[in-house]
């Protein structure tokens, strides 16, 4: 059975794993306060641009949403985000579970825009019993979405230049990030995410690690007594070496970019293959999730041999999955499920 429903299926880099095994059994001091951690934080900050940033490493994406969100809003705030975002669909209310409620608004092939993060503030604050609902206090995104699609460099930058005319703080899940600055076409790098967000993480869990995102705030003052937000949220990782050696070893030589490539090539690959067979995308996606719109009976077929995430019904005879590929994927995976589809 090939695996294409998700991208963190195998589990991890093979030169991270040597060097976890390479250290296993030295003794470091706990909670991320080792010498590995702090060599992460400073090649995080140098492949940001962002000498001052404040970096804190966590286990996992939800974790990381729901920590940074309550330790930036206010009791009585919400976080604006598309409907489609993660926070709203598959974190089984983690949000509001710390208080706080999320605030949807239509996506447009996944993104949130500007012009909706305008009207939404301006309609609270036109509010004569504005006091009686919750406020918009931030402003979330994810980079690729939801539906695997990536904003441009100008759409990047029209959503912070509001956010910081309205005082909304800008978050960046960045689960897949490695993929998204790798995707095909991108005109957004890396320091361009840390100039135009308040806070943003670069996932690790999918894109080669065994488990880690790293949480970036580059105006310091968000991070400010972050570490008591994680304890508090049940985020801090007692042996915090472990997050340190493996981030370390992704971002000493650009590794973390590396296996990003690798994942969008392979997607590439997959998408052309799928397209000259005249099977079309829902979705126009340049990284590494495909939606390609299928026949219920060829759906049936592959599921024999692979697996996938069936995504969604556009009509009654045809169905959109989802393929994920990875760090991981293999080429002869990626022709043996094109080679399937010739056989329907």
């Amino acid at each position: 059975m090939i695996r294409f429903d998700s991208d963190y299926v195998q589990g991890t880099h093979p030169r991270i794993l040597e060097r976890l095994l390479k250290t296993n059994k030295t003794e470091y001091p706990g909670y991320g306060t080792d010498e590995h951690v702090r060599r992460a934080k400073a090649h995080i900050q140098a492949a940001c641009q962002a000498p001052e940033a404040d970096v804190h490493l966590m286990v996992g994406g939800t974790a990381a949403n729901l920590t940074i969100i309550a330790s930036i809003l206010r009791p009585h705030q919400g976080v604006i985000s598309p409907d489609s975002g993660h926070i709203s669909t598959n974190e089984t209310g983690a949000i509001e579970a710390t208080g706080h409620k999320v605030l949807t608004v239509p996506n447009t092939a996944g993104k949130l825009t500007a012009e909706q993060i305008r009207a939404m503030h301006d309609a609270h604050w036109a509010k004569g019993n504005r006091e009686h609902v919750v406020q918009p206090g931030m402003v979330f995104i994810s980079h690729p979405t939801e539906v695997g699609t990536v904003y441009t460099l100008a759409e990047l930058e029209a959503i912070s230049a509001v956010c910081r005319e309205k005082g909304l703080p800008l978050m960046l899940d960045g689960a897949r990030l490695g993929y998204g600055l790798a995707a095909i076409g991108t005109d957004v790098t890396l320091p361009d995410i840390a100039r135009l967000c308040d806070a943003f993480y670069i996932g690790g869990t999918k894109v080669g690690a065994l488990f880690g995102e790293a949480v970036v705030f580059p105006n310091p003052k968000f991070g400010q007594e972050f570490r008591y937000h994680i304890k508090q949220h049940g985020g801090m990782l007692a042996k915090g070496f472990l997050l340190g050696i493996q981030f370390e070893c992704m971002f000493e030589d650009g590794l973390y970019f590396e296996l990003g490539r690798h994942g969008v090539a392979e997607a590439a690959y997959l998408r052309e293959g799928m397209l000259e067979l005249g099977i079309p995308m829902q979705y126009d996606t340049k990284a590494n999730q495909l939606f390609p719109r299928l026949p219920d009976g060829l759906v049936k077929t592959l599921l024999n041999d692979f697996t996938f995430h069936q995504w969604e019904k556009p009509n009654e005879t045809e169905t959109v999955i989802r393929l994920c590929t990875s760090w991981s994927t293999k080429r002869e995976s990626v022709e043996a499920f094109l080679e399937a589809i010739k056989r329907g």
